[in-house]
């Protein structure tokens, strides 16, 4: 009877967590739609040059940085189903705007908008997702469901390859509306409630309600990460192009499916043995890839440099929700991880157009040789500040939780949790 019980409620559990992961997916397969489409629509249909098309793609992630804590923090108080419908409505409505937009202002308009849903899809449903997981679990939680965000923006392209070479731009255009709808009929069949919350008002008092103590320091981490997948992302190709190594064609999927393959399998690594262990090994992989594609300058090196780099990068995201829900404490999930996610799109901002400065200046390599010492400094803010600290003061725990994560440090938190209690 007892195991039969549990059964059933691990079914309950499952169906919830998948619709919400499929939710994001579709969200993210449009966002991502969006970023193949945007440069070639951009300047052929509106006659614009590279910066119009590159401040056109990287604006949505400043809507989506700024939108993070606060859809982050109405999903604590409980509204998470409302927050993440409102996500998938958006990502819709963005890419209407993209159909529609007579000129560049009305296309950057719906850029912001599509920012804004993504964060709330995302922001809104991982609460939702943590509050359903023990806390020993939060870190492989987080890092597959981390996934659905990840795999849209990975396939996404794809599929604005296959729409546009059937039905054009148009088609591209629809094929995001209608992702973003999905998105928001499969939260709206969704069983379950979000959670009750923890009673805090939806308006912030204050700026401790939108930037929690204990979430900048993991979030700088995660930015500082994100220099080199943004450094890659944007300056790879054009790399093994101008030098002509060859590899162009595969060099992007080999970055992500080694990051895709590494947070797939080695998520629960972070519950093993603690965020912080496993960002210093993370950011340590990432600089050695950076450093072959910067030092050798052959082909072979460059894919390998590559696919080493998204590996390192894979599993940043979840060994930083572990450290920031260790810090923060439990209480507010959504709005410190917001917090602690949007440093990651901030530093995507950041870094592609500096590196293309540094690249049209000094050469492609320099560009990658900055992004490892980025990456380095990355890892010695993780083993100077964050190896050995916990709960930040001021903060407030649950006597169980251990914020994700079950390493040496984390352990100890948690026993010094049960002795104050």
């Amino acid at each position: 009877m007892v195991t039969a019980a549990s059964d059933a409620s691990d079914a309950s559990d499952a169906a919830p967590l998948l619709r919400l992961w499929s939710a994001v997916l579709c969200g993210y397969l449009a966002l991502g739609a969006t970023l193949q489409a945007l440069p070639s629509y951009v300047v052929r249909h509106f006659h614009a040059g590279t910066l119009a098309a590159g401040t056109t793609v990287g604006i949505a992630f400043l809507a989506t940085a700024c939108a993070r804590p606060f859809a982050g923090r109405l999903a604590d108080a409980g509204h998470a189903r409302p927050v993440v419908v409102t996500g998938g409505t958006l990502a819709a409505l963005g890419g209407a705007g993209h159909l529609l937009a007579p000129g560049l202002v009305s296309l950057l308009l719906a850029r912001l908008v599509m920012g804004a849903g993504e964060a709330a899809l995302f922001s809104g449903a991982l609460p939702w997702v943590l509050g359903r997981a023990a806390p020993e679990r939060r870190g492989r939680v987080a890092g597959w469901f981390g996934l659905s965000m990840w795999s849209g923006l990975a396939l996404g392209p794809v599929v604005a390859v296959g729409l546009h070479r059937g039905l054009g731009f148009s088609g591209v255009w629809w094929g995001v509306v209608l992702l973003g709808a999905a998105a928001a009929a499969l939260v709206l069949t969704t069983r379950g409630a979000s959670g009750a919350g923890d009673g805090l008002a939806p308006l912030p008092r204050g700026f401790r309600d939108i930037v929690p103590r204990g979430a900048p320091l993991p979030g700088l981490t995660l930015g500082l990460s994100s220099w080199g997948y943004g450094t890659v992302t944007a300056l790879l190709v054009l790399y093994l192009r101008h030098e002509d190594l060859g590899g162009d064609g595969v060099a992007l999927a080999l970055f992500a499916s080694g990051f895709l393959l590494v947070r797939a399998l080695g998520s629960p690594l972070v519950d093993r043995y603690g965020g912080a262990a496993v960002a210093i090994g993370s950011l340590g992989a990432e600089a050695a890839g950076l450093a072959l594609i910067a030092g050798v300058g052959a082909e072979g090196p460059a894919l390998l440099g590559a696919a080493v780099a998204g590996a390192g990068v894979g599993l940043m995201y979840p060994a930083t929700v572990a450290t920031t829900l260790r810090r923060a404490g439990a209480l507010r999930p959504g709005t410190a991880v917001g917090v602690m996610t949007s440093f990651w799109d901030l530093g995507i901002m950041v870094a592609s157009p500096f590196a293309g400065l540094i690249a049209a200046g000094g050469g492609y390599r320099p560009a990658f040789a900055v992004a490892v010492a980025v990456s380095l400094l990355g890892l010695g803010i993780v083993a100077l500040r964050l190896r050995t600290a916990g709960p930040v003061a001021g903060t407030r725990r649950p006597a169980r939780d251990t914020g994700g994560g079950t390493g040496p440090g984390d352990r100890a938190d948690a026993e010094a949790g049960r002795q104050r209690s």
